[in-house]
């Protein structure tokens, strides 16, 4: 058995029924090889062994009262990975699907994407099997009280600042962070994807949408070309994907998708924006109430989709956006895009690629930024906003998106020179991970056995 797959096995049996941790392990460690070979001192001190085991593990039950005055009791998590680098960094996701084996390869996943940025962030990833989907502000206000007052003694500005992701906007974030403060007593940058009002930073609602499209515009430049002019497939409808299609419209490219839990919807003129931040940021429906103002618009229900993939991906586009969630877009997905036309792929969810479909992607040479790298906008700017608030500071919007921009230009770079230093140019994968655990290993080495 070979030294990856003898690592995944004894996750295996440590740490049982987590397939996506594995998968997401097993995607980082294979690309390793290369550099394993070159360098035995990552393997001399057991650095695959440390890396992949969470520094802490925070599991608690989180009780709350719905409207009706019944007890509801729901399952918090918080994996604090790896803090080599600086203080953890994660977000928090709440939706029903959350379990160990989620958080987990969130935050393995955190750790290279916060390494690439180049800023002082370690990894983290937390969230519970919460739904804020249908539920009252009062009920949402409640929950998010109770989840703080056990996590608020596991986290600080120089130890874990988590953030928003998946189910966690700016008002759980607001009901976090009043909590936080209320059994603290500080006012300090526990939290990031704060209120501008109370210690906000410009650009970080909009940073991963932007940054995965600053990504995409990077690849493309690197081939001679631009995004102006080319149809583009998104999918999602929440934040990143919002903004992702705001970047398109102001880079001259034309969104023609976006999906929701309940379809997906296709406009061949172009997703209508306004459209689609009222619909999904004000009233909160589906994106099948979009028909109703734009009959000519295309809507697949659920139901209707492929058995084989996502009807997102089944429309012609020359280049994709996966930014609703992990293993998304499936080999039939990839197969589809390809002989649709589609020459790049830029993703702002974490790992929405199967590795069936991130092989075809890397076979055939088309222009591939894996999660980490193209969707760190928002930790990069979430780390902006640590910034901001340590010198008591707020930048302008252009300050931040300038800094954004860089930050996402360095990324790129770093990725595409570490898999020409391996002898696979173009390989942003292999590029991505290599350069992200070096930095971490490294620094882990310099550390000692801690």
């Amino acid at each position: 058995m070979s030294y990856i797959h003898r690592t995944i096995a004894d996750l295996a049996r440590s740490s049982p029924a987590q397939a996506l941790f594995y998968q997401a392990v097993e995607e980082v460690l294979e690309s390793l090889e290369p550099l394993l070979e070159s360098d035995p001192i990552y393997r001399q001190n057991a650095i695959i062994e440390r890396i992949v085991e969470p520094e802490r593990q925070i599991l608690f039950r989180v009780p709350w009262v719905d409207d009706e005055g019944q007890v509801r009791v729901n399952k918090g998590y918080r994996m604090e990975f790896n803090s080599a680098l600086g203080p953890y960094k994660g977000g928090l996701r709440f939706h029903g699907s959350v379990n160990a084996g989620i958080i987990k390869f969130l935050g393995f996943e955190q750790i290279f994407k916060n390494a690439l940025t180049g800023l002082a962030i370690g990894g983290a990833k937390g969230g519970a099997n919460f739904d804020p989907k249908g539920r009252s502000d009062r009920e949402i206000m409640r929950f998010c009280q109770s989840f703080m007052t056990e996590l608020y003694r596991h986290i600080g500005p120089t130890i874990d600042v988590p953030a928003g992701d998946i189910g966690v906007g700016a008002r759980e974030i607001g009901y976090l962070f009043g909590q936080y403060k209320r059994l603290t007593r500080r006012y300090d940058g526990v939290l990031t994807g704060k209120g501008l009002l109370w210690g906000g930073s410009y650009g970080r609602r909009e940073a991963t949408g932007y940054g995965c499209v600053y990504f995409a515009q990077n690849m493309l430049l690197g081939r001679g070309e631009t995004i102006e002019g080319k149809t583009c497939l998104v999918s999602g409808a929440g934040n990143v994907a919002i903004y992702t299609i705001e970047k398109l419209y102001q880079f001259g490219a034309r969104p023609i998708t976006c999906s929701d839990s309940t379809g997906t919807l296709y406009d061949p003129h172009g997703i209508d924006l306004d459209a689609l931040k009222r619909i999904k940021e004000e009233q909160r429906l589906s994106l099948r109430e979009y028909l109703k103002e734009f009959p000519k618009a295309e809507f697949v229900p659920l139901e209707a989709y492929p058995e084989d993939g996502h009807a997102v991906w089944r429309f012609p586009g020359q280049v994709a956006f996966p930014c609703a969630t992990q293993n998304e877009l499936t080999e039939a997905d990839a197969r589809h895009l390809l002989a649709n036309g589609c020459s790049c792929v830029s993703e702002g969810a974490n790992m929405p690629s199967t590795p069936t479909a991130v092989e075809l992607f890397v076979r055939e040479r088309i222009l591939y930024g894996p999660g980490k790298a193209a969707n760190a906008g928002g930790v990069a700017t979430s780390q902006l906003e640590m910034s901001q608030n340590a010198g008591m500071q707020q930048w302008s919007f252009e300050q931040v998106d300038q800094r954004l921009q860089g930050i996402m230009l360095d990324i790129y770079r770093r990725c595409s020179e570490t898999a020409a230093e391996f002898g696979q140019p173009g390989n942003l994968v292999l590029g991505a991970n290599i350069a992200g655990f070096r930095r971490v290993a490294d620094a882990m080495l310099q550390q000692g056995v801690v």
